[in-house]
């Protein structure tokens, strides 16, 4: 069925009177929702009457007695910064002297593969040391990457919640 002009008369009464698409749709017959939208947008029709139920605002629920509004706190964003908390000593650093240092090319299983400074610059080494028996690493390292579970699960900064 095409859009006689009484069905776009009709159309724009029943939209001004607030009806939803679905409700135009059913009341014009052989049409669908889409299509009142669709010749509802076309027709420039935007003036809606306010259904009964959204004319009036919505009365406040009330709260039960005992029930009390916490107020969020004022900060937003990411606060990891914002807290004061005592950072992890580092590990104590050793001297790595130069006959042990090795490049990529050189390390073996045998030798501690560590890396030490920025892969991107010219001064980047392996520990090279001896390696800990079946791991990667010297024993000094093994101890840094291998810490036990309680210790790695241990945070030491407060709760954020």
């Amino acid at each position: 069925m095409g859009w006689t002009d009484e069905r776009v008369e009709l159309l724009k009464k029943l939209w001004a009177d607030g009806l939803s698409a679905s409700q135009i749709a059913a009341e014009l017959g052989g049409i669908t929702r889409n299509a009142v939208i669709g010749k509802v947008h076309r027709l420039g029709l935007s003036g809606r009457a306010k259904s009964p139920s959204s004319a009036s605002p919505r009365p406040r629920k009330t709260r039960p007695s005992g029930m009390l509004r916490v107020s969020r706190p004022a900060m937003r964003g990411n606060t990891a910064l914002a807290y004061d908390y005592e950072p992890e000593p580092e590990p104590e650093l050793i001297e790595i002297p130069v006959e042990q240092r090795k490049t990529l090319l050189q390390l073996n299983e045998r030798t501690c593969r560590w890396p030490i400074g920025d892969p991107g610059s010219g001064d980047f080494f392996f520990c090279g040391g001896e390696a800990a028996s079946e791991l990667p690493y010297c024993s000094y390292h093994s101890r840094v990457a291998y810490q036990p579970a309680s210790e790695r699960r241990r945070d030491k900064r407060p709760f954020r919640g």
